[in-house]
């Protein structure tokens, strides 16, 4: 039997039972008793609603991915793939732009695969539990925008890395990475102008009394505000969040109109001391820096795999070709990039408990922070209890009640 067949399916196999196994696990530590920093915050009716959110999306998205993950075995097996570049060969196009067909075609076939979950999501579980505001025609121009986006960035750098590939021979790795590299510093200048407007609408922050305190804390930071907006994401979801995002001139801090409707100015101030140590502290480059440094791994192992007959073997493909490489070696590269995701998700929660001590030792209101923190959790009915497996391996922030106890221990001192 072709080796590459079997580590594929293994992979794959294992990686559904990994996750079924760290989410079966978090829905084991759900603590049906309220932890006592949220008694004034969560009555029992509502602690007990998170707690049957958490299990209704695990249990969808373990739906979902067993799905997935079947078809993905069964299109193997049955040489789906082989049946894709056939019909993309039919056009007799040059090597780059048959191989855009080829990804075109996998690239909508996942969508449509993936809509009617995103639709039930959208309008049976956030609707049930009281978060969905997403009228049918913003939910389909939202698709079609992102569909627009992702063919046009993604098929863009796609054609690029396989021209690389095929046109600069060995050191075709180096030229996909650099080119890649520069792609993505160039999205995160432009998206804050370009490409987040096209979902969202941004204001600028009112006057009034919230944006005078913030006006007053950025001066004392020294910080000079590029844009401070307000994003309209109540017309989605009563969720509530702030992000900070672009760099130099771009430099945009964001909050949810929902977020400045459920928290007070001093709250809102906390939030924004929070993001500001983001800003402060260089993690969006550090964590850009992360990302280049990882791409350039993921690209030159993927050299070691272009055109590998028996690769190809394993997927029942008639003709060998770059652009299905590309796709093939992402399944063999799973695991490595499981490894990688791991340390980027430290680092990224070092971060968020880095702009805390920030946020603590530059706006002396800690109290009011650990309110909007704990607002926020209530209010997107988070998991207070989450296995540390599934933190360790898929979150990007620490567990609320940790990021609470850290700032517990800096009041202490």
């Amino acid at each position: 039997m072709n080796i590459y067949l079997v580590i594929i399916l293994g992979i794959l196999t294992a990686n559904y039972i990994l996750k079924l196994l760290i989410e079966l696990l978090n829905i084991s530590r759900a603590n049906p008793v309220l932890p006592s920093e949220f008694q004034d915050y969560y009555d029992a009716d509502k602690y007990k609603r998170s707690q049957n959110y958490l299990r209704e999306n695990t249990y969808f998205s373990l739906t979902h991915d067993a799905l997935l993950t079947a078809i993905f075995i069964v299109s193997i097996l049955t040489g789906g793939f082989n049946f894709i570049d056939r019909l993309a060969r039919v056009f007799n196009c040059g090597v780059v732009l048959t191989g855009l067909i080829f990804a075109v075609i996998i690239f909508l076939g996942l969508e449509l695969i993936e809509l009617p979950f995103s639709v039930y999501h959208t309008f049976v579980i956030e609707k049930k539990y009281g978060f969905n505001r997403t009228r049918i025609k913003t939910f389909i121009a939202d698709i079609l925008k992102s569909w627009m986006l992702a063919l046009a960035i993604g098929g863009t750098i796609f054609s690029a890395v396989v021209w690389f590939f095929l046109n600069m021979g060995k050191s075709g790795w180096v030229w996909c990475w650099l080119g890649v590299s520069v792609a993505k510093i160039f999205i995160i200048f432009i998206s804050p102008l370009m490409i987040l407007p096209l979902f969202n609408k941004f204001t600028p922050l009112e006057e009034g009394e919230t944006k005078e305190a913030i006006k007053k804390y950025a001066e004392a930071q020294g910080f000079r505000m590029k844009g401070i907006f307000t994003m309209d994401g109540s017309k989605r979801s009563s969720k509530s969040n702030a992000f900070f995002t672009g760099f130099g001139k771009y430099r945009r801090i964001v909050f949810f109109d929902t977020l400045l409707k459920q928290h007070p100015t001093e709250e809102i101030v906390a939030i924004l001391a929070h993001e500001m140590g983001h800003y402060k502290k260089c993690h969006l480059l550090k964590s850009s820096i992360i990302g280049i440094f990882t791409n350039a791994v993921m690209f030159f192992i993927l050299s070691l795999f272009i055109d590998n007959p028996q690769l190809f073997e394993a997927f029942k493909m008639q003709n060998i070709s770059i652009y299905a490489s590309i796709f093939f070696f992402s399944f063999l590269y799973a695991p490595i990039n499981m490894v990688i995701s791991m340390f980027a998700l430290f680092a990224s929660r070092k971060h968020e408990y880095e702009a805390d001590h920030y946020a603590f030792t530059t706006y002396q209101k800690s109290e009011a922070f650990i309110s909007a923190l704990k607002k926020l959790t209530v209010n997107n009915l988070s998991n207070l209890t989450p296995h540390p497996l599934k933190v360790f391996l898929q979150y990007t922030h620490p567990p609320v009640l940790q990021r609470i106890a850290a700032l517990r221990q800096m009041q202490s001192k």
